[in-house]
């Protein structure tokens, strides 16, 4: 009798994550080679805001159509789409010869990042046990960080080869064309991993194909499997766009709403945008602007493992209020750092670096572990599609709005401004946010509905729910 190859979780959500990794890989490598082509091709104002919004134009077309595809034709391929966009972004960035294919490689790596953003945390939830869901998803939330980590590493390290090595090679002269090819190496990995990874069996069985879905939830938990092909067979049916809007699921989408557009609304940017004068003003020497980053991006990074420790013993609510109210706390203080002008003291890096610490362990990967749990499974990935959305079209307006603020309000009243939405933040989870760690995707559709019907009949307060 032929031996039925098992599967690995732990391998799965590895190469799952690898789209984490070059999400913020490629959004973090652009600080560096920014200042770079502006000097080598003298870019107007019109052509470098085309070169750094490119990008981001591609996320939004990514994301826009990535739900439908996900729905309609698996999880697995619009990943291998997201991968194969990735490469070929890296090499047209090594390789094209002009600022106008170079750019155009850009607005295609950003469409495989909007894919990959919508389509990972989605695909992880579904494959995931319960019990680790939150720390699985999660997960993704650190590849990306680890990603923006690396970017600058590589930046910083390119930069010092160079000047350290000068000559004539072609990546010499143009250094640029470096920092952004290698993201070249892990688009491959994440491609070439995907072909051993199996689709999502929640998926499957929305599609009527229970014997390949159980075939892959025996190889993965064995016999316990069975629970989930019961669970997610109970409540398959045909989803629509209408359907999140039934009574019951308009309290989920406007969390999936949210929570993605209070992400962008904390400060986060504000934060990375004072990084280099920050470390500066506060006493610590820095050779180049490329270092601050990294101590940065180092600190994001490891902050994100709180969450991946505590989401699924302490849950999504606890989290996320102690992180929006140390957020809320930090802003402030940093706000009343600028204030009263005491910027050259360790006090304005402590604030900064809690203020990382709060986000990182609940604002920033919550937001994906949230959205990827509260739609039903026939909708999912249009639904969080629509979430992950939102995250991309207020990164948009943050980045527009924080130089604004800078300059109409002053550094102080801007910090404040994003502290104001973190008590915004606090008081929604608070009143709107049930529990859901160790429940199954299907439990927690149930309840959704269960609400639904009940608020149909008559009005009660859902504050401290758990899902039971």
């Amino acid at each position: 009798m032929k031996e039925v190859k098992k599967l690995r979780l732990s391998t799965i959500t590895l190469v799952a994550s690898l789209g984490g990794f070059l999400f913020g890989f490629d959004i973090a490598v652009v600080s560096g080679v920014l200042p770079l082509i502006e000097k080598q091709f003298h870019l107007t104002a019109a052509q470098e805001g085309w070169f750094v919004s490119s990008g981001l134009v591609g996320c939004i077309i990514g994301v826009a159509f990535s739900g439908e595809v996900s729905d309609r034709l698996g999880r697995k391929i619009p990943l291998l789409l997201s991968a194969a966009l990735f490469l070929l972004s890296a090499l047209g960035c090594a390789f094209m010869p002009s600022m106008f294919w170079v750019i155009a490689a850009r607005l295609l790596g950003g469409v495989g990042i909007g894919i990959a953003s919508n389509v990972v945390p989605l695909y992880i939830s579904e494959i995931a046990p319960a019990n680790i869901r939150g720390r699985l998803v999660t997960y993704y939330q650190l590849a990306v960080t680890l990603g923006i980590l690396v970017a600058y590493l590589t930046n910083a390290g390119l930069v010092s080869y160079v000047t350290q090595s000068p000559g004539e090679g072609f990546f010499q002269r143009e250094i640029w064309r470096a920092m952004l090819g290698l993201g070249a190496i892990p688009a491959l990995l994440f491609l070439l991993g995907l072909f051993a990874v199996p689709e999502s069996p929640r998926w499957l069985i929305q599609k009527g194909r229970n014997a390949e879905a159980a075939d892959i939830t025996n190889r993965l938990f064995g016999n316990t499997g069975q629970d989930i092909i019961q669970e997610a067979s109970a409540v398959k049916h045909q989803g629509s766009y209408k359907e999140l809007f039934a009574p019951g699921m308009r309290k989920a989408l406007l969390i999936g709403i949210l929570l993605p557009l209070f992400s962008q609304f904390s400060g986060i940017n504000a934060i990375i945008y004072y990084g280099p004068s920050i470390l500066s003003n506060a006493g610590i020497s820095l050779s180049n602007s490329l270092i601050s980053q990294i101590i940065f991006g180092a600190a994001n990074m490891l902050f994100t493992l709180i969450a991946i420790w505590k989401v699924d013993s302490w849950g999504r609510r606890p989290l996320y209020l102690y992180g929006t109210a140390g957020a809320a706390a930090t802003l402030i203080a940093t706000g009343f750092c600028f204030y009263t002008g005491a910027t050259a003291n360790m006090w304005l890096l402590v604030c900064v670096l809690s203020f990382l610490a709060f986000f990182a362990f609940s604002i920033g990967p919550l937001k994906f572990v949230v959205a990827s749990e509260i739609f039903p499974n026939a909708i999912r990935g249009r639904a969080l599609a629509i979430s992950i959305m939102v995250m991309w079209v207020a990164d948009a307006i943050v980045g527009q709005l924080t130089p604004i603020l800078l300059k109409g309000i002053g550094s102080a009243g801007t910090f404040w401004f994003f502290a104001f939405f973190c008590v915004v933040a606090y008081v929604v989870v608070y009143k709107l946010l049930p529990e859901t760690k160790g429940k199954s995707l299907e439990h927690i559709e149930n309840y959704w509905k269960e609400k639904g019907i009940d608020a149909s009949s008559h009005q009660h307060d859902d504050q401290h729910i758990t899902l039971h």
